[in-house]
């Protein structure tokens, strides 16, 4: 049977590679953009997430599959650095769900005032101010969604935890719970390298789709392929405003990556490369801890 296992785990592995090797090498050609829009999309559509999403009572109607040895992580990384790429990529590999706290934000402004919780609405709030939310709000709206940490298809959690008082009672609850972590995945690029990465990007004003001027540039300069939408730099997407949010994640994030080294859970992987390249040397680093 633990043969059987693995032999699916490393075929599932070689597929997802070559997948990600086909996509990239459609460059040439101009359709990565469109292959992956689609590819996400279809993730979103066969994953259901709604228990997370909404929180409180509300269940997937589609439960993810058992997995014989489900898979728990946390993943880390500085904004433009590719995470959101890596997490789907590992979430398909692994059968886990992404549990992403910022697509609970994004979500929570298409639900009526009546179907968001009170930490949810109070999030929200702060959010809109220009607040930083309070430890004890987010810790209130995992909570809300306990059910999503005993998964039986596993997680990668992504957004949570970003300080040591909410990755200590991260451990707390999971202990409740009866699961623990198998590792938590940080990635790294130096910071000129991500600034040239998020500076280059330009968002399409409808569907959201983002390009980058040297490494995913649209057909057409300044249309979007998807959707025929205008595209625009964002505010937070240019030099000067790109090196204080790294400077502000580097400063709340090191004691959290201590943390994690200390408890022996932390997989350090370098995020400079293609997406194919990066999955593989994540899948390699993680080999010692699933």
């Amino acid at each position: 049977m633990r043969g059987s296992v693995q032999n699916r785990a490393s075929s599932r592995a070689r597929e997802n590679v070559d997948l990600v090797g086909k996509i990239n090498g459609t460059l040439a050609n101009r359709s990565i953009v469109q292959g992956r829009f689609i590819l996400r999309q279809f993730m979103r559509m066969t994953r259901d997430r709604t228990s997370w999403l909404q929180g409180g009572q509300a269940r997937c109607k589609t439960p993810p599959q058992a997995q014989p040895n489900p898979k728990r992580f946390v993943l880390l990384g500085a904004p433009g650095i590719g995470k959101g790429t890596q997490a789907e990529m590992l979430c398909e590999h692994f059968g886990a769900c992404h549990l992403s706290t910022g697509e609970i934000f994004r979500a929570a402004r298409n639900l009526a005032p009546t179907e968001r919780s009170p930490a949810l609405d109070m999030a929200l709030g702060m959010m809109r101010r220009g607040e930083l939310v309070p430890d004890e709000t987010v810790l209130e709206m995992i909570r809300e969604r306990l059910r999503c940490l005993r998964c039986r298809g596993g997680f990668l959690l992504d957004g949570f935890p970003r300080t040591v008082p909410q990755a200590d009672a991260l451990a707390q609850l999971l202990a409740q719970e009866k699961v623990g972590l198998h590792a938590v995945i940080s990635y790294d690029l130096p910071l000129d390298q991500i600034v040239t990465r998020l500076s280059g990007r330009r968002t399409c004003n409808k569907c959201k789709t983002v390009f980058h001027l040297q490494t995913r540039p649209p057909k057409q300069e300044g249309i979007c392929d998807v959707c025929r939408g205008n595209l625009y730099q964002r505010e937070d997407d240019q030099p000067a405003a790109i090196r204080v949010r790294l400077q502000v994640y580097q400063q709340s994030t090191e004691p959290l990556i201590d943390f994690y080294r200390k408890k022996k859970l932390l997989v350090p992987v370098s995020a400079d490369g293609s997406p194919a390249s990066v999955f593989s040397r994540t899948l390699e680093a993680l080999r010692p801890f699933v």
